[in-house]
């Protein structure tokens, strides 16, 4: 040891001796470095498929660029942190997407990115499931979003030279064949004197023209929902065609997406089997759902922003929807074999006895009861009239980049009442058979409040529930209240029809036309009614497992996502969320289960009072309610 130098022992800490054979267990076992990278990669391609989700909830109005950076960032990462992971080629085709959304949204020069990604994808994985699908949509950015007919038309003799056998060949060949028909009309019209400005403005026209930009699909139990994403308004008609059966629809004065050229999506689940889409013509986008077992269909536009919403119903349902079509639903052509419940079901619907149906001889039929009078004592139009509820509308709170109330350990209001919405709907379908269930949404998506009371007129629903969660400046606030649409009479319910309001797209100038629908809301009595029979059932259920469960009554507010509804409507504030009891019991499934159990009860009763439906009583003998 030299002198003036000390030697001292590193003393390692426990956790640090640990990180280290952690270290050296890696640098032994490379493949496990390896897998560790993988399912990094995987998680992150998870975050990006969330954050993607939030974006497209979003109006295409209300997106910035610097959101889509960041997306496409977080995509490139999945690559970065694993380029063998097993979600790194669907990662690298969002990035070209995400290109393509934003030369569409922000700026041409995005096009040539989306461009470079697919050429990349086909570079780094050329025996990729995804390969010709990205060769196809470089062509058809080239010749529809970048009309650069000369390379586009290179892209799809390539394309055609590699994948002869691909199922988007004859699209390729129907491209090739518009080039050349484009270049057939430059000629034509250089000849008849028309200007190279003239032309131009031409294409730019047909630019300008709105797109088809998205499809989406999701399956329920009684049915199966598909929106299609617009850039602006558009008219559209459509048919039924049996062998195979299918339902078509044409979109006109729209052009179809690169993102969406020559896509078809196999579904295989639900009443959906395949989702087929094509520019059929000049002008015209052709959308060809194949289907089975199912017993009928509606399709209607929604505004901010703008989609198609196709909803096909299963043979399953129990009501003839043929009897009350959609407000501007195409013709059908057309039928279906209609057999087992089915088929007793629209023997109920025509007033027929349901052994006749089914061949057996008819039982005898029980007397008609009254319908109740209101707990006013009074009989109202739709008590007179013996009106029936067939189809109920159900609205999950919030969604997308819409969270809601948060509560103390991070709960959300979104994810929750989604919950329960699904739950209740399963309670309807089973024990109350004779009604359709629908959902204003089924996944974590943003609905603008302006378009739920509308989905439900469109839909035309006999009732509409929206769910949400409370929450209070005080975090002892606890207990359930329900409302329906009036005037607020309280402080208390205005604070709360503000904080549910806060996403509202109103402007000040619409001020007077909503004071007019809350005033003239024919259906205030009815409401009161749905409303009170909900409350007492849930209050009753959440005082036998807690005597502080308050039962803080029904109240009148002038909810947004209530204003216009064309039928009784309700909003349940099921808990407390900012309430750290409540958050506890709301994450327990079997309290969710309770508060469903509480709100279909409601529900019952109301319909029971009116005479409305028939009930399907749980099997074995199990009671229909805790």
């Amino acid at each position: 040891m030299r002198a003036g130098v000390t030697h001292r022992r590193t003393q390692l800490s426990p956790l640090t001796r640990l990180l280290l054979a952690g270290l050296m267990v890696f640098s032994l076992f490379p493949g496990a470095q390896a897998q560790t990278r993988r399912n990094a990669a995987n998680e992150q391609y998870l975050r990006a498929e969330k954050l993607r989700t939030a974006l497209n909830g979003k109006p295409q109005k209300e997106r910035a660029l610097a959101e889509y950076t960041k997306l496409v960032g977080a995509y490139r990462r999945v690559y970065v942190l694993s380029p063998q992971a097993a979600d790194v080629t669907s990662a690298l085709l969002a990035v070209a997407e995400l290109y393509q959304e934003m030369g569409r949204l922000f700026d041409p020069k995005y096009y040539q990115s989306a461009i470079d990604a697919y050429q990349f994808l086909l570079h780094e994985y050329p025996t990729s499931r995804l390969r010709d699908d990205a060769l196809f949509t470089i062509g058809q950015i080239q010749k529809d979003d970048l009309q650069q007919s000369d390379l586009a038309e290179n892209t799809f003799q390539d394309f055609l030279s590699r994948y002869p056998r691909s199922a988007k060949a004859g699209q390729a060949r129907e491209a090739l064949g518009e080039i050349t028909a484009v270049r057939e009309q430059e000629r034509v019209a250089g000849a008849r004197g028309e200007s190279a400005a003239a032309r131009q403005q031409r294409r730019e026209e047909q630019r300008r023209t709105p797109q088809v930009t998205n499809i989406r699909h999701w399956n329920a139990e009684n049915y199966t929902r598909i929106v299609i994403d617009v850039e602006d308004e558009v008219k559209y008609q459509g048919a039924r065609i049996a062998n195979p059966d299918r339902i078509f629809f044409d979109i006109h004065k729209a052009r179809l997406s690169s993102t969406l050229a020559g896509k078809t999506l196999d579904v295989q689940n639900g009443f959906l089997k395949t989702i087929r889409v094509a520019q059929n013509q000049a002008g015209v986008v052709r959308v060809v759902l194949e289907v089975e077992k199912a017993r009928d269909y509606s399709i209607f536009l929604l505004p901010s922003p703008y989609r198609l919403v196709v909803d096909i119903f299963g043979e399953g349902l129990a009501r003839s929807k043929t009897a009350r079509p959609g407000p501007g639903e195409p013709s059908r052509a057309g039928g279906d074999k209609t057999e087992g419940p089915a088929k007793t079901a629209i023997a109920r619907a025509e007033g027929k006895p349901e052994a006749a149906a089914s061949g057996k001889s008819p039982a005898k039929p029980a007397p008609p009861t009254v319908p109740q009078p209101t707990r006013e004592g009074q009989l109202s139009i739709t008590r007179a009239l013996g009106l029936k509820i067939g189809r109920i509308v159900i609205d999950a709170g919030h969604g997308g980049h819409d969270t809601g109330t948060i509560g103390p350990t991070g709960l959300m209001e979104k994810d929750l009442c989604l919950d329960l919405a699904l739950r209740l709907g399963k309670l309807i379908s089973a024990r109350l058979p004779e009604t359709d269930v629908l959902y204003t949404r089924e996944d974590d998506t943003f609905i603008p409040l302006e378009n739920r009371a509308p989905f439900a007129n469109q839909a035309q629903a006999d009732m509409f529930l929206s769910i949400h969660a409370n929450s209070s400046r005080d975090p002892s606030a606890r207990g359930v209240e329900t409302y329906y649409l009036s005037f607020a009479s309280t402080d208390d319910a205005r604070e709360v029809a503000a904080r549910e309001n806060a996403l509202s797209q109103s402007s000040i100038h619409e001020l007077q036309d909503l004071i007019k629908k809350i005033a003239r809301n024919e259906k205030i009595e009815e409401s009161r009614e749905l409303a009170s029979e909900i409350q007492d059932s849930l209050a009753k259920r959440l005082k036998r497992i807690s005597k502080a469960a308050k039962n803080r009554g029904v109240k009148k507010a002038p909810f947004v996502v209530l204003i216009g509804a064309n039928m009784p409507s309700v909003l349940a504030e099921v808990s407390f969320l900012s309430n750290p009891a409540d958050e506890t019991m709301l994450r327990k499934g079997e309290h969710r289960q309770r508060l469903a159990e509480g709100l279909f009860h409601g529900v019952q009763s109301y319909a029971q009072n009116l005479n409305a439906i028939s009930l399907n009583q749980p099997r074995n003998g199990a009671p229909s309610g805790p």
